[in-house]
């Protein structure tokens, strides 16, 4: 994924200037000890900057009042959200290194295009950790929900499909431009920054509440019958019409989204509404069904030992069932 924010590149194209216009860098270099060989080591430092590849011009050299700040101006051949642009940027951070080590000069990039790659990058680096701490939490919390080692495993890395179909379909239609005709996008553009967050924050929610919709039914029949066979059947009859009508109606507010002529909110709703589906239909509704029968009784294997130290989460009511009974 080449992940982005909203740019003038990416609304349209900017006719006779060309796409790094909208793309402009600042760079500026500043100076630890000012010499008199300073002004020519940093004229050396911008020719060697010019001589990187992807850039069209470069300002004249702007120096500080005090001499320790020096400030150009690139305009790159390629646009803000362009890969290319990313190099570049990275290629000049990497230069910094070397200035700084051989002359005592840091080399500093800024402007929108510089700062969107930066909240890019940090949002990219953050999700492996907060994909993880929700993954996480959320199968310690099915063990004790089932009371099954398997069946939570089974839920996390459905949704872990989901969200890879997901993400995978967003790149294909908004980022490599398949069908952006058809869905109203203006031009092939990056995915968006926060999306990949919004995506695994909603869809989690989502993917988790049909899981249990289905097999919190599976586990009451199985525990009344001990079939595991029967358990699949009576859940996808009870409460697979359930899922249907959650996921058709959360597909048709995020529809609603794919309404707005915006490209960000349209990318957001689209998303949403290709991950419900697949999650709800083809993970939900089809794989888990048949991974269940596939694994039978084993399903709802639990070590005793650490069947007894779970705390008992109650989701079909059967404490108040049984004192009921008790009662009568």
């Amino acid at each position: 994924m080449n992940l982005g924010l909203p740019s003038d590149g990416t609304a349209k194209s900017t006719e006779g200037y060309g796409e790094g216009f909208n793309a402009q860098l600042v760079v500026a270099a500043k100076v630890s000890k000012v010499t008199e060989e300073t002004p020519q080591v940093i004229g050396e430092i911008v020719q060697e900057i010019s001589d990187l590849k992807d850039i069209k011009s470069i300002s004249p050299l702007i120096p500080g009042p005090s001499g320790e700040i020096f400030m150009i101006q690139i305009t790159p051949e390629s646009g803000p959200d362009d890969i290319e642009t990313k190099d570049l940027v990275n290629l000049i951070r990497d230069k910094s290194k070397e200035t700084e080590k051989e002359h005592d000069i840091e080399l500093m990039v800024t402007g929108s295009t510089a700062m969107n790659i930066d909240i890019s990058q940090q949002l990219n680096d953050a999700l492996p950790l907060f994909a993880s701490l929700i993954v996480g939490l959320a199968y310690i919390l099915l063990v004790m929900v089932f009371r099954s080692l398997l069946v939570p495993l089974k839920a996390v890395l459905g949704f872990l499909l989901s969200l890879g179909a997901t993400l995978g379909f967003m790149v294909f239609v908004v980022q490599d431009g398949h069908f952006i005709n058809f869905f109203g996008f203006p031009a092939e553009s990056p995915i968006l920054a926060f999306l990949p967050v919004i995506t695994i924050g909603i869809l989690f929610g989502l993917a988790m509440d049909y899981e249990i919709f289905l097999v919190s039914k599976m586990r009451e029949i199985y525990m009344h019958t001990g079939d595991s066979r029967k358990a699949i059947l009576y859940g996808m009859r009870d409460s697979g019409r359930v899922v249907t009508a959650a996921a058709l109606i959360m597909m048709a507010v995020f529809f609603g989204f794919m309404m707005n002529p915006d490209a960000m909110i349209k990318s957001i709703g689209m998303a949403l509404a290709f991950g419900v589906f697949f999650d709800a239909f083809i993970v939900r509704m089809t794989i888990v069904p048949a991974v269940m029968t596939l694994m039978g009784k084993i399903a709802w294997y639990i070590p005793k030992w650490l069947d007894r130290i779970l705390p008992n989460i109650d989701v079909e009511g059967e404490s108040i069932t049984h004192k009921d009974r008790n009662e009568e």
